[in-house]
């Protein structure tokens, strides 16, 4: 299908609408993960809806000293992307459309998240952020909006403004898109040598070892509870550590504490590791937070937490989280 290039919120509600309109907001430069965000609002909005993808790079994103005059821009592409995902509109719109009286005084403010992990590392991003959300949500008038959940945080904060702020519209969260070494699919992953990529995928793996480190000291913690009481259940609890040492005693060590200091020791393990290649991971943070308010979970945690970590490699500034599930101890 062929999608109409639109640069204008005049252009767009001069559209007919016959059913629900989705909209997915991004910064262009599109991947199989954008194409993924837009075949789910495809699917959600169904044949007689409406999908509209927005390319924007939005300067209140962007920090001093960031990416900003070097993000790519590749619009005749990122079209082509969205027509092959099933895209009915591409909204490009200028700054100035954005933004008519220059950069806007009054601001969505993220509040107490907004200053955590991402917040704290860039300081006032997530104010730019909410305040294009919300002018793009103005501007497109969609009945659905689609986020990455590569991009935890941000995704919360939207549902909060959302929530906070009574916008008519109802935010889906899509998992993470990973290229087959694990990689999670990001625009600036481009900018990676092979040697960076090689070192870049510890953060995927760090991830994967703390689910891995939840699922077997959840494991573990059941069997021995199973076991009969006295010698007998001392004796299978010690062999199932024993079983789980082998394969990481550094996690094991810290299990003691509860799981979540269990899946951020084991995740470190990993990361610090790759800090001692070449070229180095430089760690900026490793995370398990509650996704409520990202703050980090305590020993006792249990429910759904975010295992999210940001690194760079090279110059390359890379994010990357995944769920996790924490059942209730006995």
């Amino acid at each position: 299908m062929t999608a109409l290039v639109l640069h204008t919120a005049g252009e767009l509600h001069a559209l007919p609408r016959t059913g629900r309109r989705a909209v997915v907001m991004t910064m262009g430069a599109l991947h199989e993960g954008h194409a993924t965000l837009v075949r789910t609002a495809r699917e959600l909005a169904g044949p007689q809806g409406q999908v509209v993808v927005t390319v924007f790079v939005n300067p209140l994103q962007f920090g001093a000293g960031e990416d900003l005059d070097r993000y790519p821009r590749s619009l005749g592409a990122d079209v082509r992307v969205a027509e092959e995902a099933s895209a009915d509109v591409v909204f490009a719109p200028a700054v100035d459309e954005v933004y008519p009286g220059g950069d806007p005084q009054v601001r969505i403010a993220a509040g107490p998240m907004g200053g955590r992990l991402e917040g704290a590392t860039r300081p006032g991003h997530f104010d730019g952020m909410l305040t294009v959300v919300a002018k793009l949500l103005h501007l497109t008038r969609p009945d659905l909006a689609l986020f990455g959940e590569k991009d935890a945080q941000q995704l919360a904060l939207i549902r909060r403004m959302v929530t906070d702020l009574n916008f008519p519209v109802e935010v889906v969260g899509v998992p993470t898109v990973r290229e087959e070494d694990g990689l999670a699919l990001s625009s600036r992953n481009r900018y990676l040598s092979a040697p960076e990529r090689r070192t870049a995928l510890a953060l995927s793996r760090a991830l994967f070892a703390g689910r891995d480190r939840l699922a077997a000291q959840a494991a573990l913690r059941a069997r021995a509870e199973a076991a009969p009481a006295s010698d007998e259940r001392a004796t299978a609890l010690a062999r199932l550590g024993e079983i789980r040492a082998s394969a990481d005693a550094h996690a094991v060590s810290a299990a003691g504490a509860g799981l979540p200091d269990a899946v951020r020791a084991a995740a470190r393990h990993v990361l610090e590791e790759a800090g001692r290649q070449d070229p180095p991971l430089v760690l900026d943070y490793l995370a398990l937070v509650d996704p409520q308010d990202f703050t980090e979970a305590r020993p006792d945690f249990t429910g759904r937490a975010v295992l999210a970590v940001a690194a760079k490699v090279g110059t390359t500034r890379l994010i990357d989280n995944i769920p996790l599930e924490f059942g209730a101890h006995s």
